[in-house]
């Protein structure tokens, strides 16, 4: 039990912190959009507008989804569940949580197969790619470009992709073993 309270303090406090820097990221957004209207409206326009603020909506939404867990903003069927006790929530919770879970584990292995196809790496074990990347005994092959004219390098978005699915992983842990706690009728 301390070990779950330790955890669910670490993250829930780590991705707090990272979800209030991510509200701010729609300033981002709209600043790359302002710049693409008045780049546009001086009859220069600026190529990398629209991508960069794809990339900033991406970095908004997935850096932001744990923090959304956290507080309970995710869509959820109110119509029964308002009307359950907290025990009964926390069950109906801790079994969806699993599938969350199996859901985020598929997820982030395909993303960081993506990641690895954007550095270069094209056979089937990414997490030996990465190993190998991390330690220095293999090199990047040819990076992964956009095909757009701005033509950026796609790894450093497939990356945050797959450190905030990362996140989103930890506090969905976080989340069952609030679950768990409130199974066996103790506080948070």
């Amino acid at each position: 039990m301390k070990f779950m309270r330790g955890y669910i303090t670490a993250v829930d406090w780590f991705n707090r912190g990272i979800g209030r820097i991510m509200t701010y990221g729609i300033f981002a957004m709209m600043g790359i959009l302002l710049w693409s209207i008045i780049s546009k409206f001086s009859d220069q326009p600026s190529l990398w507008t629209l991508e960069a603020a794809q990339f900033a909506m991406v970095a908004y939404f997935i850096l932001g989804g744990p923090y959304a867990i956290q507080m309970g903003s995710h869509v959820r069927m109110d119509l029964f569940y308002d009307n359950w006790s907290l025990k009964r929530k926390a069950t109906v919770d801790a079994i969806t949580v699993f599938c969350l879970i199996a859901y985020l584990l598929v997820l982030l292995w395909g993303g960081l197969g993506s990641t690895a196809y954007s550095l270069g790496y094209f056979g089937s074990d990414p997490l030996g790619f990465f190993s190998e990347l991390i330690t220095g005994t293999k090199e990047p092959g040819t990076l992964e470009r956009s095909r757009t004219i701005w033509r950026p390098y796609l790894w450093p978005i497939k990356l945050l992709i797959c450190v905030g699915i990362l996140l989103m992983l930890l506090q969905a842990l976080s989340e069952l073993f609030k679950d768990i706690l409130r199974i066996r009728g103790q506080e948070i």
